[in-house]
């Protein structure tokens, strides 16, 4: 495997992709992230003297957030008021020159500012716009405010999320938001490779709660047909039996997933079950669901009387999947993430190293790029307005009135 890192004698996938971001915080940061990890041009657009507020979020060092420096990685800073006509007008300038705008702004603000997508295909007809937004730029909710955890309730999934009988608990970051922006990068895509065929851009149109409706797996269909609705059930997996986690004798705990039908067999042979492995009830997960308290009362009785990594390498002898939950520091350590280079480290402008994420997916011939971390607000602006062919004295004249 390449290392992502390394230079190639090839491009990038997406080298000499011009993409304009106009979000801010999570989902279109992210989605433009991806995409400038792979060779796009980023040209990050921020409001002058504030930027974006994820510069203020979680933990903060030398005035600016450590997450900062993963999510605006490989982009440009522009800083720019959109509020005003001048702003507006050298988007307008970007967009004309642009393969794709990416927003997640309420719908309707864009097109309030003269910046919706009629207005700027109409200078540009192959330009792609990826809207990212609460509930989508149509419907009775469209202009109704949404971030994720918003997304993660109305989607089904924060129901699901806790123990049973107990109030629902939250997934411990922003998945909701980081599955809108998968699904603007596969819109993205997809629109690229029509405008191969008919020369012209169109909308993509992301919600955070379609995001997560998409991942709810059976949760409608069963409904449907029976009337169930699927309730809360802590660290198992309703319907797919065994795959719990279960105590360990310290207290800790590991994940045991014996759900495939060789699979359990192999774990009960593990815990001395053999008649459960041999149960003719128990051979495939419809018999082993109805009856997996029992299953489940076995593994954990087998568990509790042994430790976390006594536990893990009986399991992996057996080649029965098990794990435990990782922390951070486990995650920095672990060997096979190091193997597969999904711990980098880049140069902060102090000279600082600081581990970050490494790029997915893993490509063989072309793969992504680590770059840079997050630019200062506005260190492109003058670089980007130039490009655009506005000279020096426009530029000062602006910068002056506070546009940039």
């Amino acid at each position: 495997m390449t290392s992502p890192t390394s230079p190639t004698s090839r491009q990038l996938p997406l080298a000499g992709l011009k993409v304009i971001e106009l979000g801010q915080l999570i989902a279109g940061p992210f989605a433009t992230k991806l995409l400038g990890e792979f060779g796009a041009d980023v040209i990050k657009v921020e409001p002058p003297g504030t930027g974006d507020p994820l510069r203020k979020w979680r933990m903060i060092e030398d005035g600016t957030s450590l997450w900062w420096h993963v999510q605006t990685r490989n982009k440009r800073s522009v800083s720019l008021d959109l509020r005003t006509a001048e702003g507006q007008a050298l988007v307008r300038r970007l967009a004309a020159e642009a393969d794709v705008l990416v927003e997640n702004f309420r719908p309707g603000t864009l097109e309030g500012w003269g910046l919706g997508y009629e207005a700027l295909a109409s200078a540009n007809p192959g330009l792609i716009m990826v809207r990212v937004s609460g509930y989508g730029q149509t419907g009775p909710y469209r202009d109704k405010p949404g971030f994720g955890v918003i997304g993660e309730a109305m989607g089904g999934l924060r129901y699901l999320t806790g123990q049973p009988g107990e109030p629902s608990v939250r997934v411990g970051v922003s998945i909701g938001d980081s599955l809108s922006a998968l699904y603007a990068v596969i819109g993205t895509l997809l629109a690229l490779q029509e405008r191969h065929h008919s020369g012209l851009g169109q909308e993509v149109d992301v919600a955070l709660y379609e995001s997560v409706f998409a991942m709810m797996e059976s949760l409608l269909p069963e409904y449907d047909a029976s009337g169930q609705v699927r309730e809360p059930s802590g660290s198992a997996l309703p319907g797919i039996t065994p795959s719990n986690a279960y105590r360990t004798r310290d207290g800790d705990y590991v994940l045991i997933a014996g759900n495939g039908d060789s699979i359990f067999k192999r774990l009960m042979a593990v815990i001395g079950r053999p008649e459960l492995a041999e149960d003719p009830e128990l051979a495939q997960n419809d018999g082993r669901t109805r009856r997996a308290g029992e299953i489940d009362a076995a593994i954990e009785a087998w568990t509790r009387s042994r430790g976390r990594d006594e536990i893990l390498a009986a399991l992996d002898e057996a080649r029965v999947p098990a794990g435990y939950p990782y922390t951070a520091a486990d995650i920095a350590s672990d060997p096979h993430y190091l193997a597969r280079e999904m711990i980098q480290s880049f140069t902060r402008p102090d000279g600082r190293p600081l581990k970050v994420p490494g790029v997915l997916p893993k490509l063989s011939a072309t793969p992504g790029r680590l770059g840079h971390g997050g630019p200062a607000l506005g260190a492109h602006t003058e670089e980007v307005l130039d490009e655009l062919g506005i000279d020096a004295d426009t530029r000062a004249k602006l910068r002056d009135a506070g546009i940039i």
